[in-house]
């Protein structure tokens, strides 16, 4: 019946090297932590991205990479823009979904003091209701009327009625306009339409009078009204736009979140890796603490096998003990694995919101099962050592 007299033989073996066992089981402890933490932060991360990718699945991004003359003599640059005449075949072909086209550039930024670089949107003003949420304020009303993300104001601390400037804003430059903070948006998060927690949005016209590239579009948005059509609606631009040659490309969420839980996959993996590795170094000091067990207990091995113990019960004892330092590590790396990981997912995810989830939280039991075979590997060989000992010669030993 269990517990047996092996196994209380090998509690009392741990009892008596309590200090040795304590730190062999903080290598397990250690790796139980790195293998739970790390899974469940890049779970979380991944659980976030798709989340946020699934609410804007309903979105096709259309985008081209044959590049184009802009502007003259010095001033000339290749872009790879969508031309309205490509918007209008792009709204022939989609019926009644809601077509968007957008302007985008990078600039530099001065709000008070502080400098900065940020994305400037242009679209239609009337569009913004369509996929944007207005936190605070208004939407663009005036030409010089802008919105900001939700990171960027926090950044910069903006409200209601601030001045941004754009454009070079050092010293002496002539190209600098200002624009005023009309609204604040909503956080969006990571999103494939559009990068917005971090940008400015003007209206098309005041992006074009100070950026350029009128009629001439960085990406078109496409808000697909009925999600099981989004197959035949990508089909259809295809067939019309790329007959012969490749000159637009059509993304939806879904790629964008096959591609992202892909990459999260793989670093995740990587990561899990690295803190197997403190598993390794685990293993060897489980397997020093085990040998030295063997060499402490030759003259008790010696006895038990002259008064007619057999091998198998011999290994089993030192089994029993590998087992519990490996039950001790994983219990107590567990224990705090919920404690760190929740840390540190709330430090590098922003939030808690999937830590409890089944596929986060199973990473700690996954990591303290990992542990517990860890051990039991470890005491394999010196359980077969001690095993094989002659009892003779273990009683001789001093």
């Amino acid at each position: 019946m269990f517990p047996d007299i092996f196994f209380e033989l090998s509690l009392r073996s741990v009892r008596i090297n309590f200090l040795r066992s304590i730190l062999a089981s903080i290598g397990i402890i250690i790796g139980v932590v790195a293998i739970s933490a790390m899974g469940m932060l890049g779970t979380n991360l991944t659980l976030m991205v798709k989340d946020q990718l699934s609410s804007n699945a309903n979105v096709l991004v259309v985008t081209t990479d044959v590049s184009k003359i802009s502007g003259s003599g010095q001033n000339a640059t290749l872009k790879a823009t969508v031309s309205d005449n490509q918007v209008r075949q792009i709204k022939q072909v989609v019926g009644t979904n809601r077509v968007i086209p957008l302007h985008r550039t990078q600039t530099n930024i001065k709000i008070g003091a502080d400098d900065g670089r940020a994305a400037i949107y242009g679209l239609n003003p009337d569009d913004v209701q369509y996929f944007l949420t207005i936190n605070e304020g208004n939407n663009i009303r005036g030409t010089e009327d802008a919105l900001v993300g939700a990171t960027l104001a926090q950044n910069f601390n903006l409200g209601i009625g601030n001045r941004i400037k754009i454009g070079n804003t050092s010293a002496g430059a002539k190209d600098v306009t200002t624009v005023r903070v009309a609204g604040i948006l909503a956080a969006r998060g990571f999103s494939p339409d559009m990068m917005a927690d971090s940008a400015i949005i003007t209206s098309d016209s005041f992006f074009t009078n100070h950026f350029g590239n009128e009629n001439e579009y960085n990406q078109v948005n496409i808000i697909v009204e009925d999600i099981d059509t989004m197959d035949s609606i990508i089909e259809a631009i295809n067939k019309r736009m790329n007959r012969q040659t490749q000159t637009v490309s059509v993304e939806d969420s879904r790629s964008r979140l096959n591609s992202i839980s892909q990459t999260f996959d793989t670093m995740t993996t990587f990561i899990l890796a690295i803190g197997g590795i403190s598993l390794v170094v685990a293993a060897v000091s489980i397997f020093n603490v085990m040998m030295m067990s063997v060499n402490d207990r030759i003259q008790e091995i010696g006895i038990l096998r002259s008064i007619g113990t057999e091998r198998a019960e011999i290994r089993r004892m030192f089994v029993y003990e590998a087992i519990i330092l490996g039950i001790i590590g994983a219990g107590v790396g567990g224990f705090m694995s919920l404690i760190i990981g929740y840390t540190v997912v709330n430090v590098f995810v922003g939030n808690t919101k999937y830590f409890f989830l089944p596929a986060s939280i199973a990473y700690v039991p996954y990591g303290m099962i990992i542990g517990i075979l860890v051990c039991l590997f470890s005491g394999l060989y010196p359980a077969w050592k001690a095993s094989n000992m002659d009892p003779i010669d273990a009683l001789r030993s001093e």
